[in-house]
């Protein structure tokens, strides 16, 4: 289990004033991200002093892995809902498409910030968020790859978890293409339409996984 980046005394406060501090910190990270955000600020936003905070957590970077391993539960809650409904891997993998079309206008701020932080130069920091975001959709993907190895309904010789890194680049970069100012610009480039057929993008993206990976 992943050791948790706040004090046992974060643990021992109300509900309220907990996910108070987790949204006032979520908020001020994403519109001000990493670097840019304030301590100060985060901590007059959630109704506390600084001493306070520094109570619950000793550094900044404590404080902004603890929002996001929130995130990062959220998204593993999902995606474990999601390989468990009927059907097959085609299928999951467009109800997973249609998530990433839903959730990436909801939560735009905080993949922003997960795109501005893969450029931060902290590779600790880089590293333990990797961890933290990627490790649940890599354990799902495979998993999933593999029952459909066994079915017949993919072919046996796909190594799967080489299979799982390529699926979830494709399905990073659509949430980015949907998020981010530049990723959408880039997609305009590529499809040349200031507007996005959202339904045309699920049925070529589902033809080019079903024709590489049947």
């Amino acid at each position: 289990m992943e050791k948790p980046y706040h004090t046992s005394v974060f643990d021992n406060i109300s509900d309220e004033k907990r996910q108070a501090l987790l949204d006032a910190a979520s908020a001020e990270f994403t519109s001000a991200g990493y670097t840019g955000a304030n301590i100060n600020v985060i901590a007059k936003k959630a109704g506390i002093s600084i001493r306070s905070l520094y109570n619950y957590f000793i550094t900044k970077e404590d404080l902004f892995l603890t929002v996001t391993a929130d995130s990062a539960s959220l998204l593993s809650g999902t995606l474990e809902d999601i390989l468990k409904t009927e059907g097959d891997f085609f299928g999951k993998v467009e109800i997973i498409l249609r998530t990433i079309q839903k959730h990436s206008f909801e939560q735009s701020s905080m993949i922003n910030l997960y795109n501005e932080i893969t450029t931060e130069n902290n590779r600790e920091l880089v590293k333990k968020l990797t961890m933290q975001m990627e490790t649940a959709a890599a354990a799902c993907y495979t998993a999933v790859i593999e029952d459909a190895q066994k079915s017949g309904l993919i072919a046996a010789d796909f190594d799967s978890e080489i299979f799982a890194f390529h699926l979830d680049t494709i399905f990073k970069m659509l949430q980015f293409s949907y998020a981010s100012a530049y990723y959408r610009e880039r997609m305009k480039v590529f499809i040349a339409s200031d507007t996005y057929d959202d339904e045309k993008i699920i049925a070529e993206t589902m033809k080019f996984i079903r024709k590489a990976f049947s």
